[in-house]
């Protein structure tokens, strides 16, 4: 391998390869685009093109792309060749700035919600020149936004990007009022932590389930899970190294800060986290980090699960999302500092995150639902689905003086006393951590730990820019009118404090007594997916979007749409995939064991007792029996599903109806597992997987 400080960026057209490429004006003139956010001109588009063209054609590349992100929650690309025909039938390689600036892929088969009617199939994807063009599997990929003929976001990088504005307006109007004129530019920065499972690729491909849906829809629970807690951080196998190191390398080639990577809690399963972006380039880089797991997965093989919840009975997958703020050359704004009770501008953006996490809590709550996510949030492995803040013991003694006018008394930091005194000292933290909370301030950021595994980034951030930009505006309208400041600011704090702390909880987030005293503060428990979308299309939060210009009211009705439809979409695979998989391997499996002890039986009848086999053959006889009836049951729901209803009614139908029959049918066929011989029982089991890896 090279250098890391060599191999790190060395697949993107990033700023030092601008330097070098690109003359002096041209590179002024992008870099001052980029910044203010201002037009750029044709000349240097075509200058930036060319420049772009001959570093990816000494790497070795003939195509580029535009890359963009759609309402699948994948990414999508179509590649073009440099090649343009020149005199006398010849080819030459060229790339214009036109085409580096905008490309006119087909927008007919993409989700749109409704935005477009079936036959208008003209969409446009632009240049996002805040993310740098790189090399991924010898093509060269423009990070693009996308939209339709009428200019609708018909993908998830447009409203972050306008979130993204949103919070700079407002933070920075706050800034001012504490008397920074210098600081250009506020932004939001994201370090997404991901947590995936690698299983042998053979046995994989042998579960159906796994490959439809990205989930097991049968298997009964391993002799061991993960109750001895010995995979957690524990020493990680040589086949899994491999690929982390190969994972490694290939995202430091794309100039993603791929830092650590250890087992988590289940069998199999593991983690990687990156240092901090910008929130733009953050959900860039994990959408790669994703696509770059599974086929790297591939070459080793093994294959990679970033369904939620993958395996019934040990811990499911999340992606924590920990958010900052930080401006221009003064650093992160949720930096308590050594004085956090004389921190007022500190103070200030805490209480404003504070108020709009209470405010539109039932927002961040839909920003993270989904089929997938439904299995886990809730399931003592993950946050409950109600919304709460951990702030710790130092800053809810700080906001309870503010809120009270009483003095604080500024703790000391200690030195850690282990007992052993040749371990080096440190200085303890002023708190400990909080496993089980949904929205935790970690130090100097909040860690959002509902977001699902193989969720993108972007939605939550939207939410979470948008709502933080609105109170943060509240604020600096409020601000700006007083004719005393500090009075103004403190009274400001103060009631904020007061009216918003039903949302701070410090303790057990799994304890039944929480969700009731939550029900007590008024805090919202939306359960499901199905409970969550709805809230979306409300007033409140359709004003809030669009007074920020992040959405459009036609553009949240979209995707409404489009996410109610995955949601009834992904139950309609896995149950057909659970009919199917009953119908050709467990039926069939189940006969021909009875079969054998039946045969078994026969023979021992005259001779010797036979109690096992009569055992076994009357309980596996039973339970093939009641598995026929729920399968039954399961079918007759799939039928009602064509019945004409509107979208909320077909996820309800679908939530109550349908997953509720495959909830019934696996029990059965669960138990089936555990009667019927290994040699007979078509799909690995749970043991198999999770223990496939060495």
């Amino acid at each position: 391998m090279k250098n890391v400080t060599e191999l790190f960026g060395s697949m993107v057209f990033n700023d030092k390869i601008m330097r070098e490429k690109l003359p002096k004006d041209i590179y002024k003139s992008l870099k001052k685009s980029i910044s203010l956010g201002t037009h750029l001109e044709l000349d240097v588009a075509n200058s930036v093109a060319n420049a772009m063209k001959e570093w990816a054609v000494e790497k070795g590349v003939t195509h580029f792309t535009h890359w963009f992100q759609p309402m699948t929650g994948m990414t999508a690309e179509k590649h073009d060749s440099f090649i343009s025909v020149a005199d006398g039938g010849k080819v030459i390689m060229e790339f214009s700035g036109k085409a580096l600036v905008r490309g006119e892929p087909d927008a007919s088969s993409f989700p749109s919600g409704g935005l477009r009617a079936t036959f208008e199939a003209r969409g446009y994807t632009v240049w996002d020149t805040t993310s740098y063009a790189f090399i991924k599997d010898g093509t060269l990929c423009i990070p693009t936004a996308f939209c339709s003929y009428s200019g609708e976001a018909l993908d998830k990088k447009t409203p972050l990007l306008r979130s993204m504005e949103a919070i700079d307006r407002q933070a920075l109007r706050i800034l001012r009022l504490f008397g920074n004129k210098e600081a250009k530019r506020v932004v939001a920065n994201v370090g997404p932590e991901q947590e995936y499972f690698l299983v042998d690729k053979a046995m994989f491909q042998k579960r159906p389930d796994l490959v439809y849906t990205g989930r097991t829809l049968f298997g009964a629970r391993p002799p061991k899970g993960q109750e001895m807690d010995d995979h957690y951080f524990g020493a990680i196998k040589p086949r899994v190294a491999a690929f982390m190191k190969d994972l490694d390398e290939e995202l430091w080639k794309l100039g993603v800060y791929a830092k650590t990577k250890h087992n988590e809690v289940a069998p199999a399963q593991h983690e990687m986290a990156p240092i901090f972006s910008t929130t733009n380039i953050a959900t860039d880089h994990n959408q790669l980090t994703m696509e770059l797991m599974k086929s790297i997965a591939d070459k080793h093989d093994l294959a990679c699960l970033l369904h939620e919840k993958p395996f019934a009975g040990v811990n499911g997958s999340g992606k924590h999302n920990n958010w900052s703020l930080s401006a221009d050359n003064f650093g992160n704004l949720l930096e308590p500092g050594e004085t956090p009770f004389e921190n007022a501008q500190f103070l200030l953006f805490l209480v404003a995150v504070i108020k709009a996490v209470d405010e539109y809590q039932d927002l961040l709550r839909l920003s993270v639902a989904s089929a997938g996510n439904d299995h886990r949030l809730g399931a003592n492995e993950a946050p409950p689905a109600i919304v709460s803040i951990f702030l710790g013991e130092e800053l809810n003694e700080i906001l309870a003086a503010i809120e009270s006018g009483s003095a604080y008394d500024n703790r000391e930091k200690h030195e850690m006393e282990i007992g052993v005194t040749s371990l080096p000292h440190f200085t303890k933290d002023t708190t400990d951590r909080n496993r089980t909370s949904p929205f935790a301030f970690t130090g100097n950021k909040f860690e959002f730990r509902m977001l699902g595994s193989a969720f993108s980034v972007a939605g939550p951030n939207i939410v979470l820019n948008t709502a933080v930009a609105e109170i943060l505006k509240q604020f600096a309208d409020e601000l700006e009118k007083a004719r005393d400041f500090t009075q103004a600011l403190n009274l400001l704090v103060k009631k904020t404090i007061t009216d918003h702390k039903r949302i701070i909880f410090n303790g057990n987030n799994y304890a039944d007594e929480w969700v009731v005293e939550a029900a007590k503060r008024g805090l919202s428990n939306l359960k499901t997916t199905v409970e969550a979308l709805p809230k979306f299309t409300q007033p409140k939060n359709i004003a809030l979007f669009t007074q920020h210009n992040v959405f459009t009211e036609s553009e949240i009705h979209s995707r409404y749409e489009i996410l109610m439809e995955n949601y009834c979409k992904t139950l309609h695979i896995e149950s057909h995939t659970m009919v199917d998989l009953v119908k050709s391997e467990i039926i069939p499996a189940c006969i021909t064991y009875q079969n054998e002890l039946a045969k078994l039986l026969s023979l021992k009848a005259t001779e010797y007792e036979s109690t096992l086999e009569e055992y076994l053959l009357s309980r596996i006889s039973k339970l093939s029996s009641c598995m026929l009836k729920k399968l039954n049951s399961l079918e007759k729901a799939l039928l009602e599903t064509d019945i004409e209803r509107d979208i909320l009614a077909s996820a309800k139908f679908y939530r109550e109806e349908v997953y509720g029959a495959m909830v019934e049918l696996r029990l059965c066929v669960d138990e089936l597992e555990t009667l019927v011989a290994k040699k007979y029982w078509p799909l690995p089991s749970y043991a198999e997987l999770l223990y496939s890896v060495v």
